[in-house]
């Protein structure tokens, strides 16, 4: 591998890959209060399973309390109306699309974008519920670091036209250690890689909370479902939420093209492309771990 190459997968990882002419021009900002809605959101609650009722005649869908999807459903969010901000804590420009933020830190780098994101959750998932050996992560070079393997010391290093792993520091299993590896991570992997760590999706009843919808590559993007309600006839609506570049809160989205449903969104993994609030995704790729 030659140094220009690893230079360039640096480049491409997630949110370091621009959105480019896949990001969706802004709808009105008032253009979600045109239609009536049928779903509620209780602004006092601050869980996303909390907070966000069906549609009518949808009801949520459970998941089991050990899985990937209860803890994502269950994640503290901000108090609404809260911001999106950056790393830097100054807020984005577009505050009009998104209905909670997660109570979780961006750090104070420029770190934790799209993909990055969708890591973080499932690491601090797999952390909380102590399956330690679970949480390994490929950099978008192919090669791959666990978090077994940082808290022992061992440490990534770009040496002219190689990758290298030492074992240059001493045992460190503490939180602090788990989010440098995880800034490590940020820094190195992306769409491409977190797409070659999942499976394809390939019957819409089969989407679950915790899936996502991803573009690998540069540019690229990805969103995951964050919550999923169905009717009396098997049809299903999901909740989308994201990070996105530059590095800032993660957070839940609106839905500006169904507004009398908004925030759920109506998916179909055989759709030529899905539109979601801030970028298109062409073709529709949803994924699982």
């Amino acid at each position: 591998m030659t140094l220009s190459f690893i230079i360039i997968l640096l480049v491409i990882s997630c949110g370091k890959e621009k959105p480019g002419d896949r990001l969706l021009e802004e709808p009105d900002k008032n253009e979600h209060l045109i239609a009536e809605n049928t779903s509620k959101i209780h602004q006092d609650k601050n869980t996303i399973k909390q907070r966000f009722s069906p549609p009518k005649d949808y009801q949520w869908q459970e998941e089991k309390p050990d899985s990937f999807g209860y803890f994502i459903e269950n994640f503290k969010l901000k108090p609404y109306g809260s911001q999106i901000l950056r790393y830097d804590g100054s807020p984005i420009s577009t505050q009009h699309l998104h209905e909670a933020v997660f109570d979780i830190d961006t750090g104070n780098k420029d770190l934790q974008q799209c993909a990055d994101a969708v890591i973080r959750l499932r690491a601090e998932y797999l952390y909380k519920i102590k399956k330690t050996d679970d949480i390994q992560f490929h950099f978008t070079s192919g090669h791959l670091l666990t978090w077994n393997d940082y808290k022992n010391g061992t440490r990534a290093f770009v040496n002219g036209n190689a990758v290298s792993f030492r074992k240059t520091a001493g045992f460190d299993d503490s939180y602090q250690g788990f989010r440098d590896y995880l800034d490590l991570i940020f820094n190195y992997a992306g769409t491409i890689s977190l797409n070659k760590e999942t499976q394809p999706v390939l019957k819409s009843s089969d989407l679950k909370t915790g899936d996502i919808l991803i573009t690998p590559g540069s540019p690229g993007h990805v969103v995951f479902i964050a919550g999923v309600c169905q009717n009396k006839e098997g049809e299903k609506l999901f909740l989308l939420s994201e990070g996105f570049t530059p590095a800032q809160s993660i957070h839940l989205l609106s839905n500006p093209f169904q507004k009398n449903i908004s925030p759920w969104y109506d998916l179909d993994v055989n759709a030529s492309e899905t539109k979601t609030a801030r970028y298109i995704f062409k073709p529709t790729n949803f994924r699982s771990f």
